[in-house]
């Protein structure tokens, strides 16, 4: 099986993985419906700021995550279904580390807004998007100095994407 195969099938296995956690987020959203809007607002506004001062280094603040990384014999042992499986639990979220606030904002965001199902999974199938783009770029690149250039980019990038996230939702929680 080829690489395009491969990736193929990995970002299978991230979109379903993806829409799977932002339907469970939007599940569990239910819950915060009792307290008040006002209240839940607040709540997202604060996060949002924690996650910028957090990616500036300002705040010093742990992600919760499970740092384990899953084992390469899921890749190994089965040559089609393990692509998506590596996938589908990397598309989840909560089986690897996950280094930017971006995702925990946006999750939260979800938990406390209680959107439509449709805004949930979107967002869920947009973490994956973004998780394959990687895989993506590195192969269509072909070209072994991207990680490298990637790597000095990446936190400049990562303190836009949660920017852009936190002043979307200030915006949104203040109209």
């Amino acid at each position: 099986m080829g690489q395009g195969s491969v990736l193929a099938l990995f970002t299978a296995g991230l979109l379903l993985g993806g829409a799977l956690s932002g339907l469970v987020v939007w599940l569990l959203s239910g819950l915060s419906e009792p307290i008040p809007e006002t209240g839940r607002a607040a709540a997202v506004a604060a996060v949002a700021v924690a996650g910028v001062l957090r990616e500036f280094g300002v705040l010093r603040l742990p992600l919760p995550q499970n740092a384990r990384q899953i084992p390469q014999d899921v890749l190994r042992m089965r040559p089609r279904l393990g692509p998506v499986q590596f996938g589908f639990e990397l598309g989840t979220g909560v089986r690897t580390y996950v280094s930017s606030s971006a995702p925990y904002v946006a999750a939260l965001a979800l938990l406390l807004s209680h959107p439509a199902a449709r805004v949930a999974a979107a967002a869920g199938l947009g973490f994956g998007v973004g998780r394959a783009l990687t895989a993506a770029t590195v192969l269509w690149s072909r070209d072994p100095g991207w990680n490298a250039r990637a790597a000095v980019r990446m936190p400049l990038l990562t303190r836009l994407a949660v920017t852009a996230l936190a002043l979307a939702l200030l915006l949104a929680v203040t109209r």
